[in-house]
This record gives C-alpha cells, structure tokens and sequence, in this order.
C-alpha cells in the first residue's frame, strides 16, 4: 500500500504544474487564470523506490466572489483529513498572503508531515526572497520550479523520507483476501454487501453518500472466505454540502490501495459515467484485480442484444485494458450475486499466479518465432528468454539483444497472447524488455 500525498495552496500558485510533473504527464487542467482546477486528478508517482498517490486539489480561497469558493476551500480540508503527507504550495513572486497565512493556520493543526514548495523560484534573486516563509511557522521549506523542474528533486526526497517503510509480514501476507466494494455514490454498493451476508450491516437508503467510513465484513459461507470493504464513505448529503464525489474517491483510493480486488459497482439506470471509469483506472493504476458488476439490472428494459452491447460499451470505454469480467446483478433481487463473488476469488487467484519459466519459454517463445517484433532502422530484435518475475503482481521480462527498439504495438501483442494462453482475467500485468 502507497502513502497518499496532498497538494495544497491557494489558486494559482502552481499546483497543478508540479502535479503534473510529478506523474509525468499532463492530465491536471493548467491556466494562468486562478481558480481553473475544479475537478480533483489522481495520479502515481514513485521516488527513491517509493510509490505514492498524489492529489492535487482545488485552491483554497477566501473572501472571493468565486461561486467555487466553499467547495474548494472543503476538498482542500477533506485532503488534509485523507491523507499522509500535505506539500504546502506557496508562490515566491507573491510572497506570503493573508490565503496562505489562513492555510498556514489550518496546517498548523495537522499531525502529519507538511512540506512547504516556494514555487516560481528560478533565480538567484527569488531564492533569497524564499526566505520569508519561514514566517508561516511550518518549518524548513524547499524552493522550486514546477515549470522546469528545478529543486523538485529535494522536495521528492524529503516526500520519500516522510513515507514510512512498508514491513509486510507472513501473518500478513497470508491474511484473508481484501476485496474492496468500491463505484460512484447510490450505485448499491452497501445492498451489494447486505445481499451477500443476508443482514442490514450496512444501512441503505435511497439518499447517495450515506455510508460515512469503511466497513470491513468478513464473509465465510459457501467455501469462500474472504474481507468485503464497503468504501462509498461518504458523508450524509442533508447534512453536509461538501463534493461527494471528491469525498467517495478519496475513500476509493485508501480502499484500493488496502485491497487486492476492486469490485467496481455500477447504477445500470445511469451506465458506466466519467466517476466509474475514475475509479476504475485506480484500481488498474494501482495493479489491483478488477471486476465490474452492473448493478439495478432490474430495472433496465432489455432486448435480445441488452447485455452484450452493454458490456461492449463498458469495453470501448476502458481500452486498453478490456480484458475484465463484467457481471450482472441486482443486490435487491439477489440477481447472479454469487456469481460477482465466484469471478471476484478467480481473479484474486489469476493476480498470484505464477508460471514456470520453462512453460512460459516454451509458449512464448513459439509465438514470438512466429511473430517476431518488426526491424528498427534495418535492426533485427531477437528475444531469446523469457521469465515472471518474483513480485505480488503479475510481472514479466523478456530478453532481447536490442529492447530499446520494442514499441507499445508489439508490447500490447506479447500481452495478449499472455492472456490467451494463461488466464489473467481482471488483472493488470506489467510487461519489461530488457538487455539480455
């Protein structure tokens, strides 16, 4: 399981650039107007051997005329409460705000390691003006420059250091699979689990975002074992106006991270929205198995060809990773629910297998003989051995005289034929290609 790392600061500072840098990718919306991130991005980064979640939130703003002011200002205040590590961004060019020193206030309070990031510092000059946030009260802080880069690399080791070793014992190891239940607010996901263990465990009511926190069942009935984590943890909506959606996929990630399967549930009324596909590239982000259950299967009027193009929908939507059972239930008909648990403990089974490198050689290297990857530049690529590697997930390296010439078509063609032959149903798997 990975630490969850929050990026907090007042609009425009630029959280949303360093965010982006730290995944490596342009996915948060970036814009000199202050305010632009409304929507909340996830991502994984890894330094130094460790891997984190990062948040990046909405700014967090005061005395503002802006009508996103009072969700921002909660989401920023859910992350704090969420998460392990808070970086504090703050803008050198500005110097310190009466946002920030409100900000400052807040994090003050907080029990959890608080990295100050002086971003815009890209000088000499800016660099001595960096030294006014001492004032802030929070300790040491690190300058950076989101845009180019410099000084993120001791902002990310001091990141490193806060994240505690993770120390899996035997006992855990051989704990009882987590399967975290897990989709957007009323999907059914806490009928999902009452249907299964035949008791009101949870309460359900027709209000979304009425589960506040995680519940953890056990489950041992007809030979299956197993932990079920009901994790909508969501407030009630009379009684709290804040983001639910911010608040359920904040729960979501701590869920999945705990969990070795995600059971994504869907409204079948409502069909696979942005918010599922959210939550399920978490889950694939975070190497867990998946299965989806499209449930309120009641409640949709079908024909011939329903299921089917339902599922094909639900496909197109998650390519490239399409290679997940989808099943379909009704938690209040009890509708093909054991079914949802069958394929639930067979995907838990395909993300522990191994195969024996000698079966793995003896396939593999058959197809690729067949199906050599194309030349490069009039170099031929020739891959020779093959082997799974020893992690908790499924890993596979090939060997090749020249891997730097292996592009993601072929990659994706040495992945399929994996899951032809040797049944990795629900479960990512990671392929290397590296020098023999």
């Amino acid at each position: 399981m990975s630490s969850i790392v929050a990026i907090v600061g007042r609009p425009n500072v630029g959280k949303s650039t360093f965010f982006n840098r730290l995944i490596k990718r342009r996915e948060a919306i970036v814009d000199s107007v202050s305010g632009v991130t409304r929507d909340r991005h996830y991502g994984k980064s890894d330094w130094n051997g460790k891997e984190f979640s990062v948040i990046d939130t909405g700014g967090y703003i005061v005395g503002s005329d802006d009508i996103f002011e009072g969700e921002i200002r909660k989401q920023v205040q859910l992350a704090i409460d969420e998460a392990d590590i808070i970086v504090f961004v703050v803008d050198v060019e500005d110097g310190i705000t009466p946002m920030d020193d409100e900000v400052a206030g807040i994090l003050r309070q907080v029990d959890k390691p608080i990295l100050i990031a002086v971003n815009k510092v890209d000088n000499a000059m800016r660099t001595a003006d960096a030294v006014e946030f001492y004032n802030l009260g929070l300790g040491d802080y690190y300058t950076i420059s989101s845009i180019n880069g410099s000084g993120t690399g001791d902002l990310l080791d001091a990141i490193a250091e806060a994240i505690p070793e993770q120390i899996v014992s035997e006992e855990e190891a051989e704990e009882l699979p987590r399967f975290a239940v897990v989709g957007r607010p009323n999907a059914g996901k806490s009928s999902f689990i009452n249907a299964l263990i035949g008791e009101d465990r949870n309460i359900v009511t027709n209000i979304a975002g009425t589960t506040r926190d995680s519940i953890d069942t056990k489950y041992n009935r007809f030979g299956f074992e197993f932990n079920l984590v009901d994790t909508a943890g969501i407030r009630k909506k009379s009684k709290v106006k804040e983001d639910l959606e911010f608040y359920s996929v904040m729960r979501a990630v701590r869920a999945i991270e705990h969990s070795d399967v995600a059971i994504v549930v869907v409204d079948a009324t409502r069909g696979f929205e942005s918010q599922d596909q959210n939550i399920f590239w978490l889950a694939e982000k975070n190497k867990k198995g998946v299965v989806v259950l499209i449930n309120k299967w009641d409640l949709v009027e079908k024909e011939t060809n329903t299921m089917r193009d339902f599922e094909a929908k639900i496909k197109k939507q998650i390519a490239p990773f399409t290679d997940v059972p989808v099943v379909f239930i009704s938690a209040l008909t009890k509708q093909r629910i054991f079914k949802a648990i069958e394929t639930a403990v067979e995907v838990f089974q395909n993300r522990k297998k191994r195969i024996s490198t000698s079966k793995l050689n003896d396939t593999m290297l058959e197809i690729i003989k067949q199906n050599p990857p194309p030349a490069t530049k009039g170099k031929y690529i020739k891959i020779k051995f093959c082997t799974q590697l020893p992690t908790r997930t499924p890993q596979f390296a090939f060997f090749a005289n020249l891997p730097q010439y292996v592009k993601d078509p072929y990659k994706r063609f040495i992945e399929n034929k994996l899951r032809e032959h040797f049944d990795f149903n629900g479960v990512p798997i990671t392929i290397y290609f590296r020098q023999k």
